[in-house]
């Protein structure tokens, strides 16, 4: 991991103590010179081409590593883990949701308390991660209904990419 901010520092220090998934996350960091940023953007978190993630300054600010905050690194630690292909899919994002929310329950001991969606986030981690295309589709539609209609999973294929060509072309040529 490069220099970081006395802030970003402390966040990985708490990863480092806060069980097996956060210091295994924050072992990825550090063993792969992953940049973790602050930087004002529409999510709450992002991975980078150039091995790196960003937060948004409102989880870092006034800083006091929140498990949220943590879970947001968990989360695009996984990305960057799963590889370029997989991590802009349904299947990649569901992966690192459940990573993220697995983590943030393991500090918490519950599910985040958000108003309203958390019979949604119930019901997406219920969901196995599976290549069954009608489970990722319902986890498309969980995600959006969690997350509101600005998250732009309906973007992403279903499969990470390479696997979206094998079904297509299985498709127009069945065996």
């Amino acid at each position: 991991m490069r220099d970081q901010s006395p802030s970003l520092r402390q966040l990985v220090q708490d990863l480092e103590r806060s069980g097996s998934q956060g210091s295994e996350t924050a072992r990825y960091l550090h063993d792969h010179g992953v940049r973790l940023r602050v930087r004002q953007q529409p999510t709450g978190a992002r991975w980078t081409l150039g091995r790196g993630v960003e937060l948004h300054p409102r989880y870092i600010g006034s800083y006091a590593a929140t498990p949220y905050a943590m879970s947001l690194v968990v989360h695009e630690i996984r990305h960057l883990q799963q590889g370029i292909l997989t991590a802009l899919s349904v299947y990649g994002e569901l992966d690192a949701w459940r990573a993220q929310f697995s983590f943030l329950m393991d500090q918490r001991g519950a599910l985040a308390d958000v108003p309203g969606k958390a019979e949604a986030l119930k019901e997406l981690l219920a969901l196995p991660t599976s290549w069954d295309r009608s489970i990722l589709r319902s986890a498309r539609q969980l995600m959006r209904q969690y997350a509101g209609q600005g998250y732009r999973i309906d973007l992403l294929p279903l499969y990470p990419l390479h696997r979206e060509l094998l079904y297509a072309i299985a498709r127009r040529h069945p065996a």
